[in-house]
């Protein structure tokens, strides 16, 4: 840590002194120039200084990894409970507790190790990249230059890269030149409005992070075009140490805490049966070190030391099976998450509509086509510097469009005022070379309403008129119209610049003449309707939160069969304090027009209703929302931030790939539940079957060595839990982890195995006179394979409300391991191992009383999980 804070004040002290240095003394620091580094010196300087990743990206070591699973409160239990053998001369116990330990970090270390494995090539599909500035080959030191996307891991100081809206900065940078350049540091500095950067020298002795000229690391484009300078990479960048100092300390989820209960809760019972077994044994019969191992033993049984690794193995293969559906996860135990969320917030584009925008017509303000409308659209689009969308791309598909535009003369870019989500609009300048010199032209894009606030002109057919409130009507109600078909409208207007003025400023966009409007078309996913049904079916409500217009939301809503009873746009969300906006977001079924921070509060709403959300979103504007959500979920052809603030990743942009990874995430909770249900309620009968044999037999209920060897097949048996099915009713809607619910399902099942245990005492010692100490192994052994036989056919009963094996069968796995295991445990007795675990031949009549009983103890504990189900809604 101390050499992390050395490196770091080092840094500091360096960004402060090149941030008072003009751009060539910087560029000369480090040995770059304006091109920026050639392929050759970057590679050499990529081995000099590392790949620009930082601490929270490595996993740890084998060595780490196990030593952490070693360390889980069970594991420690268990070798303290080993060692407590071992000290009382029991080395046979000693010996089967540590092999349960083994067994347990074993398997739990390879899963996650070949899980840990496969993820990593999980995430090698999800690209982030950085548009970096190269020397042009053969260009001479100050000649042309060529950009070029590379991986973000590659970025070396010396580097010039170029940045635009919704990129992440992807090191420290010194910024050479910017327009309307703004940046979001609220993930270093907490300031949620984004700050203004510049080219400009700053003072000496400004605190570094109040350095206007220089960007960090992990911080993120809002508006704006910049290039900069790299200054430091990885663990040296300001983010990159904090994040290097920080490696490991993300906070417990909901399903960590979960898991860390239900522990809490098996070793609070722990610490009151094993006591009154010890003292019960020991008062009852003098022998305390007997009872003493005998008490050990009893922990060991009541300790779920399988489930650490069932919780990997699951997850694992939930993550893995999702990958399968073209779902990369990115954080493990969002699955748990993702199986839980009950509300889907989405934006419609892409998810909803083909995300496939198709240009369909190009209107003068008469209504009827108009070519310079199409021709100005083509070059705003073909010559802005900053993210291209759909709509930008739809106009450039049109070829012919290019080829008469610059046939007509060579138009070249002179400036540009980018799209931020305040204007709403962006413009270029560009310059055509004609016979009386050059003429600039200031042609502008963007929202209708705000478009038409910058224009005084109107021009049809070459003439201009003065435009009025009744133009704005005419214009307003041509657009609703093709709003109402679908469309989107997009204004188009210009300002012809005088040839030799300063560059622009926002303040240009004023007295512009409108030209007209392109309209476009994002048709409906066919797939949309069948998956918002699949989605309603499995519980998961769907809320569309958009940016766009409430006109053509309610239209797509309508074609893809999603009911609107309320829409809300974000004048009103931001009318609304947190507490109303927590009163109506339930009924409100579509928020439209909303600006990143209004989805974000949507989002914190229904999360404070109790609901878990998910958020999907691409967009430079979906970042703050898609933090807010329980489960962020984003795709593989997001934006930077979009990518790096999701913790599910879809190669596919689809709501039928996501209900697949929501039935998968219930898949693996349905799972994990089964086992630790069953362990709840088969512990919790257990003990009071010792309990109750322990004060009235005249020996141990069953031998240390016994109960061991039980618990150890048991284990076993359990192992394959993750591979098992679950039943269709079981993935229709959303469950979430309440500890509660488990305890209320072990206080209630729990002591049906204890009402058959006694019968089976009571056959023991009534029926084959096992009821003395000379007839103690009798006793031990028939207990032990009745008790080894009901908790592995009861995993059969707990894991289905319906009728077992009939209506629903267990997993070919699952099935295997618990038959094996019964198996043993029905020749265990008259094998050779007999004697070393105290066994001893059961009679014949034996065989058929443990069927009746244990057939009695299934059809019970069958009738009890429906009737919980009922009930409780378990």
């Amino acid at each position: 840590m101390a050499e992390i804070r050395e490196v770091q004040a080092q840094a500091r002290r360096a960004l402060a002194e090149q941030a008072s240095q003009d751009e060539l003394t910087v560029l000369r620091a480090l040995s770059s120039r304006p091109q920026g580094l050639d392929a050759g010196e970057a590679s050499q300087r990529l081995l000099r200084e590392g790949p620009n990743t930082v601490g929270s990206e490595a996993g740890p070591s084998a060595g780490a990894a196990l030593l952490g699973r070693l360390l889980n409160p069970l594991n420690l239990l268990l070798l303290v409970l080993s060692g407590v053998s071992l000290l009382t001369g029991n080395a046979q116990s000693a010996v089967i507790i540590f092999l349960m330990v083994l067994l347990s970090l074993t398997l739990g270390f390879v899963q996650e190790r070949r899980s840990g494995r496969a993820a990593a090539a999980l995430r090698a599909l999800v690209h982030t990249t950085v548009t970096v500035r190269r020397p042009a080959e053969g260009a001479a030191p100050d000649g042309d230059h060529v950009d070029a996307d590379e991986p973000m891991a590659c970025l070396v100081p010396g580097d010039v890269v170029h940045l635009s809206a919704g990129d992440l900065v992807p090191a420290d940078v010194r910024v050479l030149a910017a327009r309307d350049f703004f940046v979001n540091e609220s993930a270093l500095t907490g300031e949620s409005l984004p700050v203004e950067k510049h080219a400009l020298v700053e003072p000496e002795g400004t605190e570094v992070l109040a350095l206007r000229n220089t960007c960090f690391m992990g911080t993120t484009v809002a508006s704006g075009t910049a290039t900069a300078l790299v200054v430091h990479t990885g663990p040296k960048a300001l983010f990159g140490g904090i994040a290097q100092a920080m490696t490991g300390a993300r906070g417990p989820t909901s399903f960590d805490q979960g898991i860390r209960q239900f522990t809490w809760l098996m070793m609070r019972f722990m610490a009151v049966m094993v006591p009154l077994v010890f003292l019960v044994n020991g008062l009852g019969k003098g022998d305390w070190v007997e009872a003493l191992l005998f008490a050990t033993a009893v922990a060991v049984g009541l300790t779920p030391e399988m489930l650490p690794m069932l919780v990997t193995v699951n997850l694992a293969k939930g993550a893995m099976a999702m990958s399968r559906r073209q779902v990369v996860v990115k954080r493990l135990d969002a699955i748990q998450n993702l199986g839980a969320m009950d509300v889907l917030c989405t934006d419609k584009t892409g998810t909803l509509t083909q995300d496939r925008i198709i240009l369909e017509r190009y209107l003068g303000l008469d209504g009827q086509p108009s070519e310079p409308v199409l021709a100005y659209a083509y070059l705003n689009s073909h010559y802005q510097s900053g993210l291209k969308n759909l709509l930008d791309v739809a106009v450039l598909q049109y070829a012919e469009v290019h080829d008469k535009v610059h046939a007509e003369g060579l138009y070249q870019k002179v400036d540009e005022l980018p799209f931020d989500f305040q204007r709403r609009r962006m413009s270029v300048v560009v310059a055509r070379q004609e016979a009386r010199g050059e003429a600039r032209l200031l042609i502008c894009k963007g929202a209708v309403e705000e478009v038409f606030s910058a224009c005084s002109l109107g021009e049809v057919a070459g003439q201009t008129f003065p435009l009025d409130a009744t133009h704005l009507a005419d214009i307003q109600a041509r657009a609703q119209a093709l709003n109402a078909e679908g469309f989107r409208v997009i204004a188009i207007a210009y300002k012809a610049l005088p040839p030799d003025g300063p560059p622009v400023t926002v303040a240009d966009e004023a007295g512009l003449t409108l030209l007209g409007h392109v309209a476009f078309l994002d048709p409906p996913k066919e797939s949309a309707r069948p998956a918002l049904a699949a989605l309603r079916q499995h519980g998961v409500a769907v809320k569309i939160l958009t940016g766009d217009n409430d006109v053509v939301t309610r239209k797509v809503c309508h074609d893809v069969g999603l009911p609107i009873e309320r829409l809300m746009r974000g004048a009103e969300v931001e009318a609304l304090s947190d507490a109303a906006l927590r009163e109506q977001v339930e009924g409100v079924q579509v928020f439209a027009k909303l600006s990143p921070a209004q989805k974000a509060r949507v989002v914190e709403a229904l999360r404070a209703r109790g609901h878990v959300v998910g958020y999907m979103g691409d967009g430079i504007n979906d970042g703050p929302a898609l933090k807010s959500a329980d489960v962020g979920i984003s795709v593989d052809t997001a934006v930077d931030i979009a990518k790096e603030s999701a913790d599910i990743i879809l190669l596919e942009k689809s709501l039928l790939v996501l209900d697949q990874g929501v039935i998968e995430g219930r898949k693996v909770f349905g799972n994990l539940l089964k086992y630790i249900r069953m362990g709840a309620s088969s512990n919790f009968g257990n003990m009071f079957s010792v309990l109750g044999a322990s004060a009235f037999l005249p020996f141990l209920p069953m031998a240390p060595i016994q109960v061991l060897s039980n618990n150890l097949l048991y284990d076993l048996s359990q192992a394959a839990i993750p591979t098992d099915a679950v039943d269709e009713e079981v993935l229709q809607q959303p469950h979430r982890w309440e500890i509660g619910h488990i305890a209320r399902f072990m206080l209630w099942l729990g002591p049906v195995s204890s009402v058959f245990d006694y019968v089976m005492f009571w056959v023991m010692w009534q029926v084959f006179g096992a009821n003395n100490v000379a007839q103690a192994p009798l006793f031990h052994t028939g207990w032990f394979v009745e008790s080894l036989l009901s908790q592995t056919l009861i995993i059969h009963v707990i894991r289905t409300a319906r009728i077992p094996f009939v209506q629903s069968r267990a997993s070919t796995p699952l099935l295997l391991t618990s038959g094996l295991v019964c198996a043993i445990g029905v020749v265990l007795p008259y094998s050779p191992l007999a004697g070393a675990l105290g066994l001893v031949a059961l009679p014949g009549a034996y065989w058929p009383i443990v069927l009746a009983v244990l057939l009695a103890y299934l059809l019970s504990a069958h009738l009890m999980v429906r009737w919980i189900g009922r009930r409780f809604g378990l």
